[in-house]
């Protein structure tokens, strides 16, 4: 099977199901399993080149609406006669978990998924025990755009991490994935820890002067994250986990191991 990803969270997911060496192109943001480094890259997700992925004989295209401005791919595959599925646009974990099912169903490793599944629920429960035993969460403010600033709410994964990591997002009480806000209503909040993880920018480019110099922010930690470990809806997430609850609370959670994949 001639697999092309065009959106990163996908690739991983075929990474995960044993299936590196039947891509055969992906986007320009995909940074994993290694081998993609050898590969064909197809364009950025909002402007791939159709040309060059009909040009490299699919069997199948793994697409994505994670991201408005992705339906023209859609529209361009359908218009093409590619072949091609839409991977769900999870949510929350319980939903990454089944994008990872619905792309073993697709590819035929239903078997290899179901297995993963089960370590990842199991995972996830693991870490559920451990946060148990923490009273008084570590209130968190995670920034994944700085202008206009834009942060997780309620309906989100990153809310869902706080809580495992023994933390708590301070807009949770904010009944939507995405929120826009401003700098203003973040300190009213009073976090204890910033998270800044803004999509698609690699963490040695973010510059904490940008945080700092709002002004308010002497009393908070400040995090500059890995953003693939965080943004992208594959078990990657189970890594950031891993990461953010060490950082919060090393005395309850394991020490965190960064060549460790949960997974794998």
């Amino acid at each position: 099977m001639r697999i092309i990803s065009i959106c990163p969270s996908n690739t991983e997911l075929v990474g995960y199901l044993g299936l590196k060496n039947n891509l055969v192109g992906v986007d320009n943001y995909s940074d994993w399993p290694e081998v993609v480094n050898s590969l064909p890259r197809v364009g950025p997700d909002l402007e791939i080149d159709m040309d060059k992925v009909e040009q490299l004989q699919p069997d199948i295209v793994l697409a994505s609406l994670t991201v408005p401005g992705m339906e023209r791919n859609i529209e361009e595959l359908e218009k093409r006669k590619l072949p091609y599925v839409i991977v769900p646009n999870p949510k929350t974990l319980k939903e990454v978990g089944e994008s990872l099912l619905f792309v073993g169903e697709v590819t035929n490793t239903t078997d290899r998924a179901k297995e993963l599944v089960d370590k990842y629920n199991t995972f996830l429960e693991k870490y559920r025990g451990l946060s148990k035993q923490i009273s008084e969460p570590t209130k968190i403010y995670w920034e994944w755009w700085a202008k206009p600033i834009f942060t997780p709410g309620a309906e989100n994964w990153l809310t869902e991490i706080s809580t495992l990591a023994g933390g708590r997002n301070v807009f949770d009480d904010v009944p939507v994935s995405s929120v826009k806000t401003d700098w203003e209503d973040v300190k009213s909040r009073n976090p204890e820890v910033i998270c800044v993880v803004w999509v698609g920018v690699q963490k040695e480019k973010v510059n904490p002067k940008v945080i700092v110099k709002r002004g308010g922010t002497e009393q908070m930690q400040l995090h500059i994250l890995e953003e693939h470990l965080f943004c992208r809806p594959s078990p990657k997430l189970l890594i950031g986990l891993e990461k953010i609850a060490s950082i919060l609370h090393p005395t309850i959670f394991p020490k965190f191991n960064e060549n460790n994949d949960p997974l794998l």
